[in-house]
């Protein structure tokens, strides 16, 4: 399997390149040049960790079956509690993807975890030796999720940044206590497409890359889901899903279903796209937004434009106005037309908007859908799923939830599955303001009176966050990204 650049089909690399690596030289994001079609019933007789390693081995044909298969096995075992991919029914031929019961309470763990084992492996596919910094822009879940992959992983580094004062409690104090010894978090003074420019600009910034390789023997590679090697693992959830609706016998093999997926950065739903490209039987994906709906202004209208309000939400890992995946969904529904994802981006780049051919949208209205809640909604919903179901959510579930309930089913699914995207622990203040509970200053304080409403129990990984020291506490503007970047690579040249 060889991959290839959204925005130029003469770069073609392998797996192992494509993960090391990242980004591609101009800036396109790596995309696998086909889709073999998968035995689904067959794929569905496995337990979660063969299921990843036979789907993953789909697209890195250039890494073992035995390596995946080990990889797969000591990422999704205990870490996740035996609950990899637990599927929670809602009601009727309703269900929850449960996604955070993994190290750090959310969906992200799905390819974090097994991503590190991924990026290390390559580089010995590649005989390469260089040391390699990690970095990431985080709107929250990705830096914890990162970090903790990443921890002390031989021959990395890992530098996350994430906006100063727009992430929750728990979420930051996830990241500024995480151990390790080649672990760096820094605050940004901006919010998170600021943080992600920013280290797109820095991926793209040649000089740096030279003195880097020169000076310190470090490349920079990356753990956002612009990297393929975060996309794929998460393909295998939705294979897991169809599985147990099989196993509990909602469906029968070949029947259709309807995933809604809450998403800011179109990584976790293009996931659901590639599963359906291998054959999964997958009728509509439904795109979630919070109150920065850029991605339903576009579905809707065809029109991209980031040029508006930046807003602050409960939903803070989906408050992002520049969505990366996105660039992967055009490059597939416009045939590979690298010269449309080239002159789109660019607009993007240069004017923050972009707009698309009407029968390029259509194709997309096909197979995706959309919805948005606002902040009362996103509370109300919390709320109704909790007085109706007895089932508690985060906010980022619940804009999701929002959608599932005023979007009518797509015509012929069997079944719906809302993905249910972090623990509502993480967010608990916001959880105990829509239940209509006291809300105390304190995140720790508010899982406790969360606990005690609700008579369920904060996942021991966030509860002891109170009592851990805090080890990162820099703060920098977005212009000294670069250089603060540089330190870290001289940093890890010395350890």
């Amino acid at each position: 399997m060889k991959f290839f650049s959204t925005r130029d089909h003469s770069r073609i690399v392998t797996a192992s390149q494509a993960i090391a690596q990242g980004l591609s030289d101009e800036g396109g994001l790596f995309v696998p040049e086909s889709f073999p079609q998968v035995d689904v019933e067959a794929l569905c007789q496995l337990d979660y960790p063969e299921l990843a390693a036979a789907v993953v081995s789909e697209y890195l044909t250039d890494y073992s079956k035995d390596f995946l298969a080990e990889a797969a096995r000591t990422t999704y075992g205990e870490a996740f509690g035996g609950k990899a991919g637990h599927l929670a029914p809602v009601e009727g031929d309703t269900y929850a993807l449960e996604l955070w019961h993994g190290p750090t309470c959310a969906f992200k763990d799905y390819a974090l975890q097994l991503m590190p084992k991924l990026l290390v492996e390559a580089k010995k596919n590649l005989s390469r030796t260089e040391k390699t910094l990690i970095l990431v822009a985080t709107s929250g879940d990705t830096g914890k999720a990162a970090l903790a992959g990443f921890a002390d992983a031989p021959g990395t580094a890992i530098t996350v940044f994430y906006p100063e004062g727009k992430v929750s409690q728990v979420q930051e104090l996830q990241m500024t206590t995480q151990a390790g010894s080649n672990v760096q978090v820094a605050a940004v003074e901006g919010n998170f497409d600021d943080a992600q420019s920013a280290v797109k600009r820095i991926f793209g910034d040649r000089a740096l890359a030279e003195r880097l390789a020169g000076n310190s023997h470090v490349v920079l590679s990356s753990a956002n889901s612009i990297n393929v090697g975060r996309l794929v693992p998460q393909v295998v959830y939705y294979f897991s899903a169809y599985a147990q609706l099989l196993a509990d016998q909602v469906i029968n093999v070949g029947d259709e279903v309807e995933f809604v997926v809450p998403t800011g950065n179109f990584g976790d739903i293009l996931a659901g796209y590639y599963a359906k490209l291998l054959g999964l039987p997958v009728k509509h994906l439904v795109v979630a937004s919070d109150k920065n709906n850029v991605l339903f202004d576009f579905l809707t209208t065809g029109t991209y434009n980031r040029q508006r309000p930046f807003f602050q939400t409960i939903s803070p890992s989906m408050d992002i106005l520049i969505s990366s995946n996105l660039e992967r969904m055009l490059y597939y529904l416009s045939e590979g037309d690298t010269r449309l994802i080239s002159m789109l981006m660019n607009d993007l780049n240069k004017w923050g908007t972009y707009e698309i051919p009407e029968e390029l949208l259509a194709k997309i209205r096909q197979i995706f859908g959309t919805g948005w809640a606002d902040e009362d909604q996103v509370r109300e919903s919390i709320k109704h799923c909790w007085d109706e179901h007895h089932y508690v959510i985060d906010p980022h579930t619940a804009c999701g939830y929002h959608v599932f309930e005023k979007v009518a089913p797509a015509e012929g699914a069997k079944a719906r599955v809302l993905l249910s995207t972090a623990s509502p622990y993480k967010f608990p203040r916001a959880c105990c303001d829509a239940l209509g509970l006291d809300v105390p200053e304190d995140d720790f304080e508010a899982m406790r009176v969360l606990e005690q409403a609700t008579n369920t129990v904060a996942p021991t990984q966030l509860a002891e966050l109170e009592s851990k020291p805090v080890r990162f506490e820099d703060v920098c503007d977005v212009d000294e990204m670069a250089s603060y970047v540089e330190s870290a690579a001289k940093k890890m040249a010395t350890n």
